[in-house]
């Protein structure tokens, strides 16, 4: 009775009106009440309740899957086939992954008894034991030179009654150095922890974000193709910035949705608490905007990575790259919630990316499409996008989609080869707001050649932008940086050897080079999105950067 029940949620999960409601109640509350027989069926059970959870029918439906959903951990099914679901991202369930070190340290901060090395890690093990004679007291690595031990064997004889991943973190985060060094310290030894379930470590059960906006699904979910410039040209309902108290939490729930789907995302990673957005588009949709930490931006665009939600529950990710009216966009809907709204939901993303940062013009990159992701190959994303509108600029791949085109005409059920799809996806697609306007990536290649041209004519090093940043002070008008932030000055450094080498930058009128200064400043601001729109602001700027394209 049970698989049959699970077979028939399944079925009425996506099928909405008419009743619909009540149908799912009764199966819900049968199923809350049985035990599922394999792995797989407790799995299954379990994305049909996170898919309802995004898309309720109603406050009844929305709580009973909310019930079933935080109490998953303690289903008997679920206890009986743990270690089968493992790696699942279900709750009660133990994830285990190289995590990189921003994750790792947040991982053994937060969850210290929950973290731990995965032993059986193969060569991990022989780079850690290398490795500890850095980290240890001066006592404890000369009894490692006269006594020496396997990496493990030295660690729990170190390590007291902390847990050995958590000694690891901390005493990585005590090396000398900066965030950079650590890191590239630890994510060179590339180990492999595990992540055992606890009560509030993450989970896809109980990934949720309360301040979310909220609505009931009592019609058909949205399967057709938007009109992108329709959908671009609508705003959405509301954009506000996030206490950073509310901004935490956003910033630690997107770092679980990839944690427990064995993905990493570096704008996560180092996501900032004070610079988030919550996009509301209505209908339970929002798109929740997450800023980089300013030791951590890019020198040119502005990366932002996006958590999408649906009634509070993640349902994608995104990364945004913005610089000017570019933006290079990287979309993902989670397998979970795939046959769902993809297109609709990419177009109002689309639309949040215009009204938020300005954007007009936006690319998929390769990698996207499936250029060494077989998860881009497999879900067919070039097509999806090129059904949007987006279309290749490279003259091979227009000639390769024109012949696919013609062999779907004449054979209506043709698909593309995986080799196909290869190919298609060694270039970027493109989609301008304004079809006349084509611009391609951002030409920003030239001020950065001249930058590191500027440099080498005076030797390359920390001398050159020493002088590059006294140079950019006069050039600005700046006296000093008195009244700076260490971020912001960390920004005035890097962008000191682009300054300088701004073609004709010395003759620009007195307020565009003080301007170009806050725009300087703006980048190591609080909200990196003062710096887009300075920038915007700037023509001059603008032009020098983009070679005159806008």
């Amino acid at each position: 009775m049970s698989a049959s029940d699970l077979r028939r949620l399944e079925r009425l999960k996506v099928i909405y009106g008419n009743g619909g409601a009540d149908t799912k109640l009764v199966v819900l509350r049968r199923l809350a009440r049985q035990s599922l027989r394999t792995a797989g069926q407790v799995e299954r059970l379990h994305e049909a309740l996170c898919f309802l959870r995004a898309y309720p029918d109603d406050e009844r439906v929305l709580a009973q899957v909310t019930r079933m959903l935080e109490r998953f951990d303690r289903r008997a099914d679920l206890v009986l086939h743990r270690d089968q679901l493992t790696d699942t991202g279900i709750a009660g369930t133990a994830i285990h992954y190289r995590f990189f070190w921003s994750t790792a340290h947040w991982l053994g901060r937060r969850w210290p008894n929950q973290l731990s090395f995965q032993r059986d890690g193969g060569d991990a093990a022989e780079r850690l034991g290398k490795a500890l004679p850095l980290l240890a007291p001066p006592i404890a690595s000369e009894w490692l030179s006269n006594a020496p031990l396997a990496a493990f064997s030295a660690i729990d004889r170190l390590r007291g009654r902390r847990g050995d991943a958590a000694w690891f973190v901390e005493h990585v985060a005590r090396m000398a150095g900066d965030s950079f060094t650590r890191e590239a310290f630890a994510d060179a030894i590339d180990a492999p922890f595990v992540l055992a379930p606890g009560r509030e470590t993450p989970s896809r059960s109980r990934a949720h974000f309360a301040p979310a906006p909220r609505a009931f699904q009592s019609t058909p979910l949205r399967r057709t193709r938007p009109d992108l410039r329709a959908a671009i040209s609508v705003p959405p309902r509301g954009i506000r910035p996030l206490s950073r108290r509310d901004g935490a939490v956003l910033v630690e729930l997107a770092r679980g949705a990839m944690i427990t789907r064995a993905r990493d995302l570096a704008a996560f990673e180092h996501g900032d608490a004070r610079d988030v957005r919550l996009v509301d588009d209505g209908d339970g949709l929002a798109f929740a905007f997450c800023g980089v930490m300013p030791e951590r931006r890019a020198l040119l665009p502005a990366i932002y990575g996006c958590l999408t939600l649906k009634n509070g529950v993640p349902i994608g990710y995104v990364q945004a790259d913005v610089l000017g009216p570019y933006a290079a966009v990287s979309f993902n809907t989670f397998e979970t919630f795939r046959g769902g709204e993809a297109g609709h939901v990419f177009g109002r993303l689309l639309s949040a990316i215009h009204h938020v940062f300005g954007a007009e013009s936006f690319s998929i990159e390769p990698y996207q499409l499936g250029q060494g992701n077989e998860e881009g190959i497999d879900t067919g994303a070039w097509w999806f996008y090129q059904k949007l509108g987006f279309r290749p600029r490279s003259v091979r791949a227009r000639r390769i989609m024109r012949a696919e085109l013609a062999r779907m005409r004449s054979r209506p059920g043709h698909r593309s080869s995986v080799r196909t799809l290869a190919q298609l996806a060694e270039w970027h697609l493109f989609f301008d707001l304004d079809p006349a306007v084509a611009r391609g990536l951002p030409p920003v290649q030239g001020a950065l050649d001249r930058a590191i041209d500027w440099l080498a004519r005076r030797g390359g090093g920390a001398e050159a932008v020493a002088v590059a940043e006294r140079l950019a002070l006069s050039i600005t008008g700046l006296k000093s940086l008195a009244g700076f932030g260490r971020d912001e000055r960390v920004a005035w450094r890097r962008w000191a050897p682009l300054v300088v080498s701004l073609p004709g930058v010395s003759r620009w009128r007195p307020n565009e080079r003080r301007e170009l200064a806050e725009i300087v400043r703006a980048k190591g601001g609080r909200q990196e999105l003062a710096f887009l729109v300075r920038l915007a602001a700037h023509p001059r700027l603008a032009r020098a950067l983009f070679g005159g394209q806008r």
